[in-house]
């Protein structure tokens, strides 16, 4: 008789490079996030924010190679985990995965589109500005969007890990976490 391998059982750990890839993007998601949201009132104009805006379009197109690896390394390495309970729960946190990573995809090529309208430099690259500049606002406008749609997203799917973790104390969290956690 085989004994169970460490992806049958319910204690089962992702990858060391699923975590990583899970916890890098989301510090970058939230930094981004953060900035979008809060740099037009905390820094008045000046050539500080001109950079702290170009900080977050160059931190954007990292984001965009952080989810493509993000993406095909699920594809090609990650696993689902066995669940517990296969049932309406897991269904839920099987939608909500599904969302996060298309949320993500939107609001990265929202931003790139953002980008090339605006011509912006991503270090010592300039992009040429393809499009209608009118489209900036509505582009900006919805890139933010979906970004404040994304983080309430992300609120929900930490407050149930966390759920997991303090009321139903199984292993799910932890599955997450880098080892010796």
């Amino acid at each position: 008789m085989n004994a169970p391998d460490d992806t049958t059982r319910p204690t089962a750990r992702y990858d060391g490079g699923t975590i990583a890839l899970h916890w890098l993007t989301a510090a970058l998601v939230l930094g981004l996030w953060l900035v979008g949201t809060f740099l037009e009132d905390l820094v008045p104009k000046s050539a500080l924010r001109s950079g702290i805006w170009s900080a977050h379009f160059d931190l954007g197109f990292v984001l965009t190679g952080l989810v493509a690896a993000f993406l095909i390394w699920r594809r090609a390495r990650g696993r689902d985990l066995p669940v517990d309970d296969p049932g309406s729960l897991h269904r839920l946190a099987k939608a909500t995965h599904a969302a996060l990573y298309i949320l993500l995809l939107v609001i990265v090529g929202l931003g790139i589109a953002n980008a090339f309208v605006r011509g912006v430099s991503l270090g010592p690259v300039s992009l040429p500005q393809i499009g209608d500049p009118e489209w900036r606002r509505p582009l900006t406008h919805w890139h933010g969007l979906a970004a404040n749609v994304l983080m309430v997203l992300a609120l929900f799917h930490s407050v149930a890990a966390l759920v997991h973790h303090y009321l139903w104390h199984d292993a799910v969290l932890r599955r997450m976490l880098p080892r010796g956690s």
